[in-house]
C-alpha cells in the first residue's frame, strides 16, 4: 500500500509549522487556501510594515518590473542611487550598501568593522555583543548573537564576539581591549522577548565607544523603518551610530536590507564586498515606495497613537488574567505572561484566526502592520482575551 506523501514533504523541515497554507493577504489580514481569514499581528516578523500587498508596494513592483528588474552590480541603477540618497538624508549617515536580508547586512557590518580595525586600530577585530542578542543566521551573525541555544551549534564558531549583559555599561567597558573594534547591539532585543536597551544606555554607549576610539554598530533590522514610532529607534536617544543595519520593514515584504555607515568608517576596498542581487532596481524601487509612505506627514504620529491603544489594551488584559508588564516601543511590544503558556496561547489563537508570536514561553510579541486600524486592534484584543480565558 502506498502511503500518501505530505504536501509539505518537499520543504526542508526547519521549524514547526501548522498545516495552514496562506494564499492571499490584504492589510492586517491573511487568507488560507480554505478561505479562512486570520488577523495578523506578526506580519512576517515586522517585515510587511505597510500590511500585506499594500498598494504602494504593488505599484512599485509593477512599474519597475516593466522597466528594469536587475542589472549587474558592476553598474549603477537609477533606483539604488535614489534609495541610497534618501536613506542617507533620513539617517544622517553617509553611505549605503544594499543587501538581500538583515543577516547579510549584519554580516557586512561585521566585515566593515573588521576592515576598519585592520586599517585604523592595529588589526583589532573583536566586536562586543550582547547576551540574548540576535543578528541573523549566517555563521558569523550566529556567532555574534547571544542566543543560549546556539552556544554549541555549528561549531567551530567565528571567533571574536565577547558577550556582555545588555544594560551593563561596566561590563562593556571591562570587555574592551586592544583587540576590540566595535560594540554591536539591537536598540530593542526582539527575539529575546522585546527587551529595550534603554535611551540612557544607548547614549552612554555612544559616549563610551567614542571615548575609547571604537565603533558603535546598531542593528535596527527589527526596530527601524518606523517600527518604534520614529524612523529609527536611535533617534529617541539622539545619537547617530558609526554603522547601522536595516532590513525587514525596509522592503515592506520584499528581500531588501541595507548597511549604512559614516564616511570615515566606510573603508571597503574593491572586491571586499558585493553580491549578485544586491541593490537591484526592482527591490530598491519598493524600498523607496516604503520609505516615502513611512515619512509622509502624520504616518509616524499614527504609529504612536496605535501603539498607545494596543499598550493600554494589553495592560487591561494583563490585569484581568494576572499577567505581567507590557514592554517595548511603538508597534514592537511584548506582554509578560509570568508563566510558560505562550505556545499554548499562540496555538489557540491560530485556531480562532489570530496570528501571534511567543519569542519565549512566558512572553507574547506583537508586531502588527504600522497601518493597523483601531478597530483591528480592538478586535485582536477581544480575540486574545477570549483565548486567555480558555487557557487560564
Amino acid at each position: 500500500m502506498t502511503v500518501p506523501q505530505s504536501p509539505f514533504a518537499a520543504l526542508m523541515d526547519i521549524t514547526p509549522r501548522p498545516p495552514v497554507v496562506f494564499a492571499d493577504g490584504q492589510g492586517s489580514w491573511l487568507y488560507d487556501t480554505q478561505g479562512n481569514r486570520y488577523l495578523d499581528l506578526i506580519q512576517g516578523w515586522a517585515v510587511t510594515c505597510l500590511g500585506h500587498s499594500p498598494a504602494p508596494v504593488v505599484k512599485a513592483l509593477a512599474e519597475q518590473g516593466a522597466r528594469l528588474i536587475s542589472c549587474s552590480p558592476a553598474y549603477h541603477n537609477e533606483q539604488s542611487v535614489r534609495l541610497a540618497g534618501a536613506l542617507t538624508r533620513a539617517s544622517g549617515m553617509d553611505q549605503v550598501f544594499f543587501a538581500n536580508s538583515g543577516a547579510e547586512a549584519n554580516e557586512g557590518a561585521i566585515k566593515l568593522a573588521r576592515r576598519w580595525g585592520e586599517k585604523n586600530r592595529g588589526g583589532a577585530y573583536e566586536i562586543v555583543t550582547m547576551d540574548n542578542g540576535f543578528h541573523g543566521r549566517t555563521l558569523a551573525t550566529m556567532s555574534a548573537s547571544g542566543k543560549p541555544a546556539w552556544k554549541t551549534l555549528f561549531e567551530p564558531k567565528v571567533p571574536g564576539f565577547p558577550k556582555v549583559p545588555i544594560g551593563d555599561l561596566g561590563a562593556v567597558e571591562a570587555a574592551i581591549t586592544d583587540r576590540t573594534v566595535a560594540v554591536m547591539l539591537e536598540p530593542i532585543q526582539g527575539e529575546a522577548g522585546v527587551i529595550p536597551a534603554g535611551v540612557d544606555y544607548l547614549k552612554a554607549l555612544h559616549e563610551l565607544t567614542a571615548k575609547r576610539g571604537i565603533l558603535l554598530i546598531l542593528d535596527e533590522i527589527q526596530t527601524g523603518m518606523g517600527r518604534t514610532g520614529t524612523l529609527f529607534a536611535c533617534e529617541q536617544a539622539g545619537i547617530v551610530p558609526d554603522i547601522m543595519t536595516l532590513g525587514k520593514g525596509l522592503g515592506g515584504g520584499v528581500p531588501l536590507a541595507a548597511l549604512l555607515a559614516r564616511r570615515e568608517v566606510s573603508c571597503f576596498e574593491y572586491g571586499d564586498q558585493g553580491g549578485t542581487f544586491n541593490g537591484n532596481a526592482l527591490m530598491c524601487a519598493v524600498g523607496s515606495a516604503v520609505l516615502a509612505e513611512i515619512t509622509a506627514p502624520g504616518f509616524l504620529e499614527r504609529v504612536q497613537t496605535a501603539s498607545d491603544r494596543l499598550w493600554k489594551g494589553l495592560e487591561a488584559l494583563s490585569g484581568r488574567h494576572g499577567f505581567g508588564a507590557v514592554r517595548g516601543q511603538g508597534l514592537l511590544l511584548a506582554l509578560d505572561l509570568k508563566k510558560p503558556v505562550g505556545p499554548e496561547i499562540v496555538a489557540e489563537a491560530l485556531a480562532d484566526g489570530l496570528l501571534l508570536n511567543a519569542p519565549r514561553p512566558d512572553s507574547l510579541r506583537f508586531m502588527p502592520a504600522l497601518t493597523i486600524a483601531d478597530a483591528e486592534i480592538d478586535q485582536a484584543l477581544a480575540m486574545l482575551d477570549a483565548v486567555c480565558r480558555r487557557v487560564a
